[in-house]
């Protein structure tokens, strides 16, 4: 899904992303919306940065930036590529949005020697209240769109993606979740907190 900016700079998850890559890597942004983020890496961290989105438009603003973009679903077009094809494989606020987010995690960390996932925290306290008083989905900053509107189909919280990487095998290098203010909460101080006070999560991620 897009990859979108702020008032022109780039989101706080993003910033956050970028500092988790070493310069040099080859890097492949899945779902890399308007290049905000591989504009970034290369920038910051001279990175060999390439893309994958789905939408036309967001290839088109990724190309006319000269960023490296190829038009491709992430539930479909993963397998094409090679086993540790990348350095690190990011997936940002767009696995919520796939039609199997077991296989492609699972493809994330084939084609990727390092794999960072980041999602919107559907367990945070605001969804829970909004949901509990008015019986209505949430909308929030994270999750902007109207239920009937937005591209996103399989929701979920810290913990649920917790237990997607138990059951897949994959190993959680790293896990943060933010805040409403963007400040950051390590999960390894208390996971049920982080679930309940983040509003999204990124988690670093290896076979």
């Amino acid at each position: 899904m897009a990859v979108e900016s702020v008032n022109n700079s780039p989101r706080v998850d993003l910033l956050l992303i970028a500092e988790m890559i070493e310069t040099g890597s080859r890097v492949l942004d899945v779902g890399c919306g308007d290049g905000t983020l591989l504009r970034l890496l290369s920038e910051v961290r001279g990175v060999d940065a390439r893309g994958i989105e789905l939408s036309q438009d967001g290839v088109n603003k990724c190309v006319a930036q000269g960023l490296s973009v190829i038009q491709g679903d992430a539930d479909q077009d993963l397998v094409a590529y090679p086993d540790d094809a990348f350095d690190v494989v990011i997936l940002s606020q767009t696995i919520q949005a796939t039609l199997h987010p077991k296989t492609v995690l699972e493809q994330l960390l084939r084609i990727g020697r390092r794999s960072i996932v980041s999602f919107p925290n559907f367990g945070h306290w605001r969804i829970r209240l909004d949901l509990a008083l008015n019986g209505r989905m949430p909308i929030s900053q994270n999750l902007p769109e109207r239920w009937y509107e937005t591209p996103n189909i399989h929701f979920c919280t810290i913990r649920d993606f917790l237990d997607l990487c138990r059951d897949t095998g994959t190993v959680v290098e790293r896990h943060i979740a933010l805040d409403a203010h963007g400040r950051r909460m390590s999960l390894r101080s208390s996971a049920t907190l982080a679930n309940l006070f983040g509003e999204q999560a990124v988690f670093v991620l290896h076979r």
